[in-house]
């Protein structure tokens, strides 16, 4: 047989199978087309002129690497889809003559057309929206556009390797299932024996267990730092829950409800009950792949969504004045200094401040056990560690415009949690202090880490007492507002960093305008990356679904005619098979809001790690975002089910 047979049968092929190769190319493109994106934008130029391009950079590079794997596994796993759909036709093939040597000829054949189709238009398409990709994304870090077009090279040879890699391997992957099945079996298609499936207790208890651990660990986890550990253990066993539950335990809970003589025998739930038991078995792991790649879209967009959205209350929780100086500087004579220098230079360059607190604030890290703080000398943030913030009690009346009075022994406290101290007295280390007053409120003074670490500024007489054993930690804080213009900010923090620098001083000016950009370009680069993953994650969900409506029409066509020679109508045919299909396609969705619900809790402590503890935008962000999501999953259930009924009807 000449070349040209087995050319035009590899395009016949495609061309005949075009409801299932079509979405497979544009996904191949659209893969080919975002990796490149990615790639490119992480090598321009451009960037180097960003405020943190070499975090924007490391980011775009590791959203490159999560593109890469992820194009790899999803594009073998929709090609055993493909492979299993052609296997009867495949195996017709071999039947009326065609040696497994020449159908992996064709086989060849039709992989060079699709991934030659899908470079042309991919790499093509990659280049043309780079330049816009790269506006958008400089537009979203509110930097000035840069001019000129940019084609990288290096990009482009990168998405070459790694992709015609895939092509092949996927290649290898169909060759090797053809060698080793013979033409009976294609021509079942992957229907081997319709046999029950075994009831899986073990894996159904393993499944409940890890999933009710991942969710028991997102509920109680205790501060956002044991979030940052602990959260990638309760992903890790949500995922094996989720694939337990749904590959046995979704069996074990049908089984046990066909036990249930008085449900199990009406018509209804007879046929719905044993459909489902063969359905799970086939879609088990489809299915929590599903769930899993919804889960991780509502969770990359409502956060990096909410970081976005929510940069203004990020800053103000960071710079609670416009303006902060800190030292560690904090002899009288150097306090003093700093206190004339600011003076200065507000005045010289017009400023008008407003709102000036400065305080001396000695911070102590602690490990607290039980109604004792023990101090350490360690900086390192620890899940136990707190902090107790000493603030001397002359610069708590001088700027709340109080008179109070303590003893030696006396001491006035304030939570920076939400939570109150609640006691009437508080031992650091072997010294016993009294609580006098416990305040519900202080707007001048504010400590560190009060987001991430359980934190409470201590008022005292005499603080050197309190701070003997962690000297190095005393600072001096000066703040102010200014009434001005942005730029206001931005000119006295660099004249005063300017003029502690003249004076050898090691003090340190910033302003919210100042890092602000910084700021963007951080929460800017993972808003971007959290939209292109999202869009990368859910065309993988649309083509499982795809796929899997088209699995399901061609195993239910079948079925279809068995239940009509049986005697049910075809009314009451499609009644179950509808009501199957639809509880089939939203069980993932179900599962994945259930899965957002419990991770709220550890995702809130998560995003105070990077300071945003506005937790009704969050949820306002993630309401929003399973709505869209929602709503999107039913468009494109409604648009697939055309394409099963089609099959089931033919």
């Amino acid at each position: 047989m000449s070349r040209m047979f087995y050319l035009k049968l590899a395009i016949s092929n495609i061309r005949k199978n075009s409801k299932t190769y079509i979405p497979y190319i544009i996904t191949c493109i659209c893969s080919i087309m975002m990796f490149y994106i990615m790639s490119s934008i992480s090598k321009n130029p451009g960037l180097d002129q960003v405020p943190g391009s070499d975090s924007l950079k490391s980011m775009l590079s590791f959203g490159t690497v999560v593109i890469g794997i992820f194009s790899t596994i999803f594009l073998f796993y929709t090609n055993s889809f493909l492979i299993k759909i052609r296997k009867k036709e495949i195996g017709l093939y071999n039947v009326l003559g065609l040696s497994k040597k020449h159908i992996a000829k064709v086989l060849f054949l039709e992989n060079i057309f699709i991934a030659s189709i899908s470079f042309i238009f991919g790499l093509t398409g990659g280049i043309i929206l780079d330049k816009f990709m790269f506006l958008l994304f400089l537009k979203v870090l509110n930097f000035p556009v840069a001019f000129g077009f940019y084609i990288s090279k290096i990009s482009i040879v990168r998405t070459l390797i790694l992709f015609i890699g895939i092509f092949f391997m996927t290649l290898m992957a169909n060759l090797f299932e053809i060698k080793r099945s013979n033409p009976t079996e294609l021509l079942k298609g992957g229907q081997h024996g319709e046999k029950e499936p075994k009831t899986k207790w073990i894996m159904t208890i393993i499944g409940v267990v890890a999933l009710g651990a991942g969710y028991g660990i997102a509920l109680y986890v205790k501060s956002p730092l044991s979030a940052l550990q602990l959260f990638f253990t309760s992903v890790i066993l949500v995922i094996i829950g989720t694939y337990a539950l749904f590959t046995a335990g979704s069996i074990a809970l049908l089984k046990l409800l066909r036990r249930n003589k008085k449900f199990y025998y009406k018509t209804s739930n007879f046929v719905s009950v044993s459909g489902m038991i063969y359905r799970m078995k086939q879609n088990a792991v489809g299915l929590a792949n599903i769930c899993i790649l919804s889960t991780a879209v509502l969770v990359m967009l409502s956060t990096t969504v909410s970081l976005y959205v929510g940069v203004e209350d990020v800053l103000r929780n960071r710079y609670p004045r416009e303006v902060l100086i800190n030292t560690s500087e904090v002899e009288k004579s150097q306090r003093e200094k700093i206190d004339r220098i600011v003076d200065s230079e507000i005045k010289e360059n017009n400023i008008v401040e407003k709102n000036r607190v400065n305080y001396l604030e000695y911070t102590i890290p602690c490990v607290k056990e039980e109604d004792k703080f023990l101090v350490i000398k360690d900086d390192l943030l620890d899940s136990d560690v707190c902090f107790i913030n000493a603030v001397p009690l002359s610069d708590y009346n001088r700027l709340e415009n109080k008179n109070v009075n303590l003893g030696d022994d006396e001491v006035i406290i304030f939570s920076e949690g939400k939570k109150k101290y609640g006691k009437d007295s508080i031992t650091i280390n072997d010294k016993t202090y009294k609580v006098k007053e416990e305040i519900d409120k202080l707007e001048s003074i504010s400590g560190s880490f009060t987001d991430i670490v359980e934190s409470y500024i201590v008022i005292s007489k005499d603080i050197n007492n309190i701070c003997e054993l962690n000297k190095k930690r005393k600072g001096y804080i000066v703040g102010f507002d200014v009434n001005g213009k942005s730029n206001d900010m931005i000119t006295i923090s660099n004249k005063l960093n300017k003029k502690f620098d003249e004076n050898n001083m090691a003090v340190t000016a910033e302003s919210i305008e100042s890092n602000k950009k910084d700021f963007l370009s951080l929460y800017g680069g993972l808003f971007f990356l959290g939209i292109f993953l999202g869009i990368l994650f859910l065309m993988a969900t649309v083509l499982i679904i795809y796929y899997k409506q088209i699995s399901e029409g061609y195993d239910d066509k079948e079925r279809f005619e068995i239940m009509q020679k049986v005697g049910m109508s075809k009314v009451e045919i499609e009644r179950t098979i509808r009501s199957q299909v639809l509880m089939i396609f939203f069980i993932p969705i179900t599962f994945s809001v259930i899965h957002i619900v419990f991770a709220f809790p550890i995702i809130t402590k998560l995003l105070a790690v990077f300071m945003l503890t506005n937790v009704a935008l969050f949820r306002i962000t993630t309401l929003i975002t399973i709505l869209v999501f929602t709503i999107i999953y039913f468009i494109i259930f409604a648009l697939t089910t055309r394409t099963y009924y089609k099959i089931v009807e033919e």
